[in-house]
């Protein structure tokens, strides 16, 4: 009876040490607590802002709603597999420089040499990462705020074009 037992929590081990790797790493961007006042008082929602990416170019942001911060995130998750890019790289860099505004969200993309690293900040930086890119100079002007920044980010690597 002992050594049934024993046996069985071996296998839960190596069940789960058997565990895949997900196909795409997320980070979560933005969390906030949204209100809506109805008859009985205020009810409360969660807005969750998600970036995921692979690592090999496959990039994408996700903004959802739910009850509670897990479901929130999941949604947030689908959302993103929805709005799925692909950024063209050229020796782990990008192609050209990229000027664009988006809304209030200002945005400038430069190639860096190899070896430079990421220079950015805040949201542009997590999905420039969660995208692959390893040397690149950006700056964020206008708005601060990270959902506007991460929709600008994306709409700036679509419109990096193929070398």
């Amino acid at each position: 009876m002992v050594q049934e037992q024993r046996q069985q929590r071996g296998q839960r081990r190596r069940r789960s040490m058997r565990r895949e790797k997900p196909e795409f790493e997320n980070r979560l961007l933005d969390l906030a607590r949204v209100t809506r006042v109805v008859k009985g008082g205020r009810r409360f929602s969660f807005r969750a802002t998600v970036a995921i990416g692979d690592r090999k170019g496959r990039v994408g942001v996700g903004v959802a709603k739910g009850t509670d911060v897990s479901s929130a995130m999941q949604k947030a998750i689908n959302d993103a597999k929805k709005n799925l890019i692909t950024v063209p790289m050229k020796d782990g860099t990008i192609p050209h420089d990229i000027i664009l505004k988006h809304g209030s969200a200002r945005l400038i993309m430069k190639p860096a040499k190899s070896g430079r690293g990421v220079i950015a900040g805040g949201a542009v930086r997590t999905i420039i990462n969660l995208a692959g890119i390893r040397d690149i100079v950006t700056k964020s002007l206008g708005t601060s705020n990270k959902l506007n920044v991460a929709r600008a980010t994306c709409e700036a690597l679509k419109q990096i074009k193929k070398v």
